[in-house]
Formats: C-alpha cells, sequence, structure tokens
C-alpha cells in the first residue's frame, strides 16, 4: 500500500502552504561581506541592532552571568555542506534565524522562527555574534549580549497571505544598542535600493547591498533581488536611502545546488531580474509597529483550504473519508467477506490527486 505521505506529495507542486524555511540566493555579484569588513559606518550601527537566533543545543553556559561557547562547527560541515572554495565555508555558522531590535527589549524576526512559547523558550538572541568577536574569543560570547525569549506579544504565519512576522519581548533592556527606525505609514517604492544585515546560512553578521525592490504589489509581503540564504530569515531589511526597516526577510529561492564533480553545493547564481526573488514582509504589517496599517487577509479560496489540508490528512482521515463513499450494503458486504481494509488498501494504493480533492470538498468543505 503506498504510504500516505505519498498521497499528499501528489499535490505539492500546487500547494501554496507556508514556504517558511525557503532558502534563498546570490543575485548578481555577491554583495556579502562581514559587518566588522564594512567601510559604511551607518551600516554598522544599524548591523550592531541586529540579533542572532541561536538554538539551545548550539549555545552553553561557560561561565555563569559572564559567557556563553556556541558552536564551533564551520558552513562546509554543516548541513549545507559548502564546497571548501567558496567564501564563508570555513566561518562557524551557529545562527538559525535573524533578528533586529524595535524597543528597548522588542524584536522582530521571521514567524516561522518563533512559532511557539515553546520555540520562544529554546533559543537565546545574541547580539555582537560578529565573525572577528568568535574568532578572537574560541566562539565565546560574552553574557551581557546573549538575551532570552521572555514572550510572543504577537506573530502570524498565514499560509494564504503570506503574513510571516514575530514580535517578542526579550527577558530584560537590551544595553548599549539603539531601537532601529522601521517604516510606519506608506510603502517602500519600486526600485528602491535595499541592505539586508543578518545571519545567512547562520554565519555572524553579514551585510548584503546591492539589491533593490523587484516586486511591490502585494499587500504583505514585496519582492527583492537581496543576496540571502536559509538564517536571514527574520533580518532587516534596510531602505538604503532613508535608513528605515522596509521589512523582514521571510523566504526566497533556493539556497544552494550541488557540485557533482566537487561532491559538494555552491551558492545558486541568477541574475538580477531572474529567478523568483526574496519575500520581505513589509513591517507595516505589524500592528504594534504601525497602527491601522496592517491589511486585511483575503478568505482563503477552497483550493487554498484543500492544499493546507491535504499536507496534514492522517491515515485515520483519509480512512473516513473512503468509508463516507461506501453504501450501507456495500459495508456490510465487505464486513462479511472481511475484506474492508483489503478493499481500501487497494483503493488508497491508487488514489490521484483529483479523486482526493473531490473526496475533501464533498465531506468537508461543503460539510461546515
Amino acid at each position: 500500500m503506498k504510504n500516505l505521505v505519498e498521497v499528499a506529495v501528489m499535490t505539492l507542486c500546487l500547494s501554496p502552504m507556508v514556504q517558511a524555511a525557503t532558502p534563498k540566493v546570490i543575485y548578481g555579484d555577491d554583495n556579502r561581506i562581514f559587518a566588522e569588513d564594512s567601510n559604511n559606518e551607518t551600516y554598522k550601527k544599524w548591523a550592531a541592532s541586529t540579533a542572532v537566533q541561536i538554538l539551545a543545543k548550539d549555545i552553553e553556559v561557560l561561565k555563569e552571568g559572564e559567557s556563553y561557547r556556541v558552536n564551533p562547527g564551520k558552513l562546509q560541515d554543516s548541513f549545507a555542506n559548502v564546497c571548501a572554495d567558496e567564501d564563508f565555508s570555513q566561518v562557524a555558522n551557529a545562527g538559525n534565524c535573524s533578528g533586529f531590535l524595535v524597543g528597548e527589549d522588542l524584536l522582530v524576526t521571521a514567524g516561522h522562527c518563533m512559532a511557539s512559547q515553546e520555540a520562544c523558550d529554546n533559543a537565546k538572541w545574541a547580539f555582537n555574534y560578529q565573525n572577528d568577536v568568535i574568532s578572537a574569543s574560541d566562539n565565546v560570547l560574552e553574557a551581557k549580549e546573549v538575551y532570552s525569549c521572555k514572550t510572543i506579544i504577537n506573530q502570524e504565519l498565514n499560509s494564504f497571505s503570506k503574513n510571516d512576522f514575530a514580535l517578542i519581548q526579550l527577558d530584560r533592556k537590551v544595553e548599549g544598542r539603539e531601537p532601529l527606525k522601521v517604516r510606519t505609514q506608506g510603502k517602500v517604492e519600486l526600485g528602491t535600493e535595499l541592505v539586508v544585515i543578518g545571519h545567512p546560512s547562520g554565519l555572524p553578521t553579514i551585510i548584503a547591498d546591492g539589491a533593490w525592490v523587484r516586486s511591490n504589489d502585494h499587500d504583505f509581503f514585496f519582492k527583492a533581488n537581496t543576496d540571502t540564504f536559509g538564517g536571514n530569515s527574520g533580518s532587516a531589511v534596510f531602505n538604503a536611502e532613508t535608513g528605515v526597516v522596509e521589512g523582514i526577510l521571510v523566504r526566497g529561492e533556493k539556497d544552494y545546488e550541488y557540485d557533482a564533480a566537487a561532491g559538494c553545493n555552491r551558492p545558486k547564481l541568477c541574475e538580477n531580474d531572474e529567478c523568483r526573488g526574496e519575500d520581505i514582509t513589509r513591517i507595516t504589517v505589524i500592528p504594534e509597529l504601525a497602527p491601522g496599517m496592517t491589511p486585511e487577509a483575503p478568505a482563503p479560496s477552497p483550493v487554498q483550504m484543500y492544499q493546507v489540508w491535504v499536507q496534514s490528512v492522517t491515515a485515520q482521515q483519509l480512512y473516513y473519508l473512503w468509508y463516507m463513499q461506501q453504501s450501507t450494503t456495500e459495508i456490510a458486504t465487505m464486513m462479511a467477506e472481511q475484506t474492508l481494509v483489503q478493499t481500501y488498501q487497494v483503493w488508497v494504493s491508487t488514489l490521484d490527486a483529483q479523486t482526493l480533492y473531490v473526496l475533501w470538498y464533498t465531506n468537508i468543505y461543503l460539510a461546515n
């Protein structure tokens, strides 16, 4: 019998379901540089107010109240399996997501990076996670730079509107760092030059400029050609001219492509106007930061509702749908012949996406 997962896979190519972990890519020239290597003092100031999310498994108390040690693993040896001759391959990458300061103890990140209180409790947020700092200290961070998530103030991860953000409160006020200025009215213009600061593939703070707004017609996000990767989720995306935060990096193109000859991965390369572009949640969708600016989310269509449902459907639910299609006489006959389960197994092994959609629409959607 085919596993139920196979049934779900048949519909994934059509699904608009959460692309929360969708990675990112390089557009045109690779504009990524370590924050400390930037010649732009303004960018460095912005970078000081950004933070990295480090999961509990990758950070430990070295000396209570004084210091933490973070995972020293390198990008080449991580899940990314980046080729040794690629930039940043020999750099530590303990980060999971990115975030930025918007109040004395308030931090913004991507909604998929902070989807529950459990996620809030099981990670730290560190400022000053820069390559020069961790290289000189053997991957040690001062305790004063490391914060815990106290509570999630607001969080959205909407499969239909694509809204994706989280506003959290840290366990104490952040000292010595200024909250970033964010847009509170209107929206960024098409073609606006952008700078993104965060932690691509979990690396120390990276600044990437030279990008611009490519598409600007969606209520909840805009698209740009930022050089960003998984780990950049939650990164602040700045208006290069005004310095205000325009949005939060949340989704994008595939990160890496496999180099069969070398047996490792290399960053995917796209021209500036090619590939899908990177999705950036508008900062104005967060009501606590921009009151009255949150757009109304569109009602999901039946197809969208189905596509969400099918990715979480259980074998028991599928069996129920099939069972409801059988007549009382057919059920009685199959039970008498002890073929009820066998008949179902034959049916599910040949199930196609169209049949499953009709079953869902008839028995679940219309029933509600």
